[in-house]
């Protein structure tokens, strides 16, 4: 049999795509002589970039038309098209580029129930990371196990130890990563929680601050409690160099975004400190030495994104998740 062409469309986000990798890594066993394409949007091309089980990456720029992309793919004559978004984009993607699709279920009316029951209705939704492979249910691949995967190049790992010895962290003493950020607000942990955090740890540990160029006055907070013993890379580095600090760290503590991903796809241990989602969703870390803090209150699940306010202007699910909580959970990670 002529060995499959495979195209896979997922065009965002960083936590999205790297919980693909399990999936693109077991196409790839299954099928080494296959092509595999993955389309993605192009400022989130660095996620699948150095991917070496994909045959090429196909990026597509944010607000351009879908029909120089479809063109392109309708050159090829696929045996397979995966569609990993299920939004109106790749829908319209799928039309324009025509031919047999697959795809897998975002559960959307449980996940609502969910949320309006507070949790009690609507059951698990299995983790996103296995529901994609429904769709790839013509291709006899199944689980195998591992955790999501993000390769990091050589040149990232020089930039890393380049920034840790300029700031003197990470040379003789355990280097722990904390991560700030995150797109909605409900997702973020108390900037004084981790300010407290930091003042916690710096006996002991050295701090790396990681984020974004949006996370850079929130890093240098951090950092400053922090005392000479942290710093703060946020906005400084690509999420190649990112990843790359992150396998340095012996352990991080995120909340429910990308970089949590990020650091369990290079084999970081993670703290991660979950609001707003709740498990029942399928999105927390996948197949990986990890920890969740989470408060079993009412009002959670109360959405499946987060958003810019708490809905009941109280954000208990995050406020009281207390640094000493977090510290005790960084100690009791298994190595």
């Amino acid at each position: 049999m002529p060995a499959p062409q495979i195209l896979l469309v997922r065009f965002s986000s960083i936590g999205d795509l790297l919980l693909t990798t399990p999936l693109i890594r077991a196409l790839r066993t299954k099928h080494p002589t296959a092509r595999i394409t993955m389309v993605v949007r192009e400022d989130m091309a660095e996620t699948l970039r150095h991917n070496p089980r994909l045959t090429e990456l196909v990026t597509w720029r944010k607000g351009s038309p879908l029909t120089e992309l479809a063109a392109q793919l309708r050159a090829v004559p696929w045996t397979h098209r995966l569609d990993l978004h299920g939004s109106l984009r790749s829908l319209a993607l799928r039309r324009l580029v025509g031919g047999s699709w697959t795809s897998y279920s975002k559960h959307r009316i449980r996940r609502a129930m969910l949320i309006r029951s507070g949790g009690k209705h609507g059951g698990a939704l299995g983790h996103v990371a296995e529901r994609y492979f429904a769709a790839a249910a013509g291709l006899g691949v199944v689980p195998d196990g591992g955790p999501a995967e993000f390769f990091v190049t050589a040149e990232a790992q020089r930039e890393a130890e380049r920034f840790l010895a300029e700031h003197q962290i990470g040379q003789s003493r355990t280097l722990i990563a904390l991560a700030p950020g995150a797109a909605h607000a409900t997702k973020r942990w108390p900037v004084e929680h981790w300010a407290a955090l930091a003042r916690r740890l710096r006996g002991t540990c050295d701090l790396v601050v990681l984020g974004g160029p949006g996370d850079r006055d929130t890093a240098a907070l951090i950092a400053e409690a922090g005392g000479p013993s942290a710093a703060s890379a946020a906005g400084s580095f690509s999420l190649s160099g990112t990843a790359a600090l992150l396998k340095r760290a012996r352990a991080m503590v995120g909340g429910d975004t990308g970089v949590t991903h990020l650091a369990t796809a290079v084999g970081t241990p993670v703290v991660a400190l979950y609001g707003p989602g709740v498990e029942a969703f399928g999105f927390f870390p996948y197949r990986a030495r990890a920890t969740v803090l989470q408060r079993d209150l009412p009002c959670r699940p109360c959405s499946p994104h987060g958003g810019p306010v708490c809905p009941l202007q109280h954000h208990r699910c995050l406020v009281e998740i207390l640094p000493d909580t977090v510290e005790q959970a960084l100690v009791a990670l298994p190595r």
